[in-house]
């Protein structure tokens, strides 16, 4: 496939729209989650798990909508080997809330014959280690790219595809707290989520090093050209490889949130935003935090030399 195989746009000049358009996304998303927050689930709230088996076969949205009307809140259903887990709130007494389960079950399939081979509650402190434990994740993996980026390259690189990622990890959770509730699928923070964002942070990251890569082999070989010039060249010249894998990412990911089912299909959203906004920022959030970083160094450079 050659698309954009001799692109040659200003995309180094077309930063300062970059500027804009990631401001007006990062506002909207922090906006978001100061004031409506994020939707998280009971691997990070608490509640109750059940794993239930029957005579009949279950499907897990079927489930899911006949224990909304009994529960009077939609329960997390997942395929569990050949059973259901079935994760609730903590809103009842466990006894209670289990035959609840059956007698929705019951209702919703005649004959099934369900029966709860499996009951436990998750705890709030288990919760908030899970929470933190997340947090940690994705502020540790940041720190590692950062160290690899500067041993690899230099503090400037590490500094530009740090300031990416945060700035894709920030939307893609703005995106999730501005659409919870408007669009027809659930949006709450769970452990695929947070699965969803580590990978994001590598994908994301992954295209930076490339353009990176590129700019300091064409740093060496265009030694008398302006450095914007050499960025803008080295953008170019791996705009084709960005797109291309982009777009069959981009469908896989697209075919999985299609008939992957309701389970997967927050996890696939997710993917969906951060492969977008991954393959934006690896070339207006990235590449120009370097620039800027270094025009102001080598100004201060020539400064002291002076």
């Amino acid at each position: 496939m050659r698309i954009f195989e001799n692109a040659n746009f200003n995309l180094v000049g077309s930063r300062q729209k970059a500027y804009i358009i990631s401001g007006i996304l990062l506002l909207l998303g922090i906006g978001s989650l100061l004031i409506r927050g994020l939707e998280v689930g009971i691997d990070f709230r608490g509640g109750m798990e059940f794993v239930v088996e029957s005579d009949q076969n279950l499907n897990a949205t079927d489930v899911r909508a006949a224990l909304a009307t009994v529960l009077g809140a939609e329960p997390e259903v997942k395929a569990f080997e050949d059973d259901l887990l079935i994760r609730t709130l903590p809103n009842s007494d466990i006894n209670a809330v289990q035959e609840q389960i059956i007698d929705g079950i019951s209702m919703a399939y005649a004959g099934s014959n369900p029966q709860v081979v499996k009951a436990d509650i998750v705890g709030p402190r288990f919760a908030s280690d899970l929470k933190r434990g997340a947090f940690l994740a994705v502020i540790g993996s940041l720190l590692v790219i950062f160290v690899y980026l500067w041993i690899r390259f230099e503090w400037r690189f590490s500094l530009g595809a740090v300031a990416a990622l945060f700035h894709d990890v920030l939307i893609t959770l703005g995106m999730f707290s501005l659409l919870q509730g408007v669009l027809p699928f659930s949006l709450q923070m769970d452990q695929a989520i947070i699965a969803a964002f580590l990978t994001i942070v590598g994908y994301s990251l992954n295209d930076t090093v490339v353009i990176f890569d590129r700019i300091r082999e064409y740093t060496n070989i265009f030694k008398t050209e302006p450095y914007n010039q050499v960025v803008n060249r080295s953008v170019n010249t791996t705009l084709s490889r960005t797109v291309v894998t982009s777009l069959t990412t981009l469908l896989v990911v697209l075919i999985l949130f299609i008939f992957g089912g309701e389970v997967l299909r927050g996890f696939a959203f997710a993917l969906i935003i951060g492969i977008m906004i991954g393959t934006y920022s690896s070339v207006f959030v990235a590449t120009p935090v370097v620039i800027e970083l270094h025009q102001r160094y080598g100004k201060r450079k020539a400064a002291i030399a002076g």
